[in-house]
């Protein structure tokens, strides 16, 4: 019988256990999910506060990409799906103190309609001449890997990377447009340069060929689950062999060992015929450093940064004074701590009672390095202090809770579809090795999905 090692219980190893689970009743595999930590799940966690569902980690996942989405219907999850409002989606963005929204036509941070944009204050005249140049840009080919902030300056200018391109991607990478990949990152981007030149011209052509169903309205760009994201890590536990599941069970070492693997805790050693590393890369790096010192250098330059989210519940005053929409991200040059913040009442349905006000506000990076040695009323006495200076909210919250997730937030860094491309070909010459989790090909929950299930695949086939 084929033994398989799972290194992690987050949501990509647990994915992997539940595509492995239907070989496992058939009696042709055996697994064994190892987990350090007393939960499973990894950052999918969900607390019920005072009739509000409060995510720790990530509240939704992007509906674009499937396979989030598909699993929770083979889960029997399909009726607890839920979409964002987007009738009330608006977005914010803080600009010398004050929130100016979004205008209309920007499709992530390309404008498309020249009315919205050319009356709007998000940008000075300068950045508008710009914007309409772009229109004309004929297409043009890039050498090799660039940052976001490059790709964006080149178009639109440097404060077109401030104002969007860099809160846009803190939100989701909590890192930089300076640091971060437009090959790993925003591909399209890439390609839509050699082909048209302008992003803009782009963005329109590819609009276009979308068909036109009038009888059905457009996805929601967002996606959730009615009692939260947790949901999803139960139930999938709840699918697998309880045998198989040991947590509270850090592993120490791995081993390649005759045609397979040896895995040790501190209680005891087991072979295996194929090996999940479905952690952080980091985390990883450090397992295989005795088997391949190479593998585990490239590994290890996967860089990650930590982020803090802290939810915040109000009464019904709050909840009637903040603007419509979704909430506001923060550029770094406003000097604040806070990256963004996210009224949750607004962004998704059945997330606070209707008396309620939700907000979950976001540190990442460099700003949650700087406040996470701090205490959590200190970290919530920040919040509160720069929400009164954004918002002129002063009210005391009915309740706060802060949530800090170490190096968890993968940073796709320039030339990091090449490390892949090395790190693949290193992870091949080891026996029956696969790696899973948000620090290769995507970093959010449908991508940490599509990983589980890949790897898994891969320690099947012989």
């Amino acid at each position: 019988m084929i033994r398989i090692a799972i290194i992690g219980g987050g949501i990509s190893g647990l994915t992997a256990a539940f595509t492995l689970e239907e070989s496992r009743r058939a009696g042709a595999i055996e697994y064994k999910l190892y987990e350090a930590s007393p939960h499973l799940g990894g950052v999918l966690r969900t607390e019920h506060i005072h009739g509000c569902i409060v995510e720790a980690g990530p509240d939704s996942f992007i509906s674009e990409k499937p396979w989030a989405a598909d699993l929770c219907r083979t889960l029997g999850l399909g009726d607890q799906l839920i979409g964002s409002n987007d009738a009330d989606r608006k977005t914010y963005i803080l600009v010398r103190g004050r929130l100016i929204p979004m205008p209309d036509g920007l499709m992530f941070m390309v404008p498309t309609k020249i009315l919205p944009t050319g009356f709007s204050p998000l940008f000075s005249w300068s950045t508008k001449l710009r914007m309409a140049q772009e229109f004309f840009r004929p297409p043009h080919a890039v050498n090799g890997d660039e940052s976001v902030a490059s790709l964006v300056d080149r178009h639109y200018g440097a404060e077109m990377v401030d104002r969007l391109a860099d809160p846009l991607l803190s939100g989701v990478y909590g890192g930089e447009a300076a640091n971060l990949s437009v090959r790993a990152v925003l591909p399209r981007f890439a390609e839509m340069e050699r082909n048209h030149g302008s992003l803009g011209r782009a963005m329109l052509a590819a609009r276009k060929k979308i068909p036109r169903r009038a009888s059905k309205p457009a996805p929601p760009l967002f996606t959730s689950l009615k009692n939260g994201m947790q949901q999803l890590a139960e139930t999938l536990v709840l699918r697998l062999d309880p045998s198989s599941l040991l947590i509270n069970t850090p592993v120490q070492s791995v081993q390649p060992e005759a045609g397979g693997w040896t895995v040790s805790t501190n209680s005891q050693s087991a072979h295996f015929d194929g090996l999940i590393l479905a952690m952080p890369a980091h985390a990883a790096a450090k397992l295989l450093d005795a088997s391949s010192r190479e593998l585990s250098s490239e590994l290890a330059a996967i860089r990650y940064s930590s982020s803090i989210t802290v939810g915040l519940g109000y009464d019904n005053d709050v909840r009637q004074s903040l603007p419509a929409g979704f909430g506001f991200l923060v550029p770094r040059s406003e000097r604040k701590q806070l990256l963004a913040a996210t009224f949750v009442h607004n962004k998704f349905p059945h997330r606070a009672p209707d008396d309620r006000a939700l907000l979950r506000c976001f540190f990442a990076g460099s700003s949650a390095e700087k406040a996470w040695q701090l205490t959590d009323d200190a970290i919530i006495a920040i919040v509160r202090k720069e929400l009164q200076q954004i918002l002129g909210l002063r009210a005391k919250p009915l309740f706060a809770r802060v949530y800090k997730w170490k190096s968890a937030m993968a940073q796709y860094g320039v030339g990091h579809l090449e490390r892949l491309e090395r790190i693949e070909r290193l992870r091949l010459q080891l026996p029956k090795l696969a790696l899973a989790g948000n620090g290769y090909r995507g970093i959010g929950v449908p991508d940490c999905v599509r990983s589980g299930s890949e790897a898994a695949k891969q320690s099947l086939n012989p």
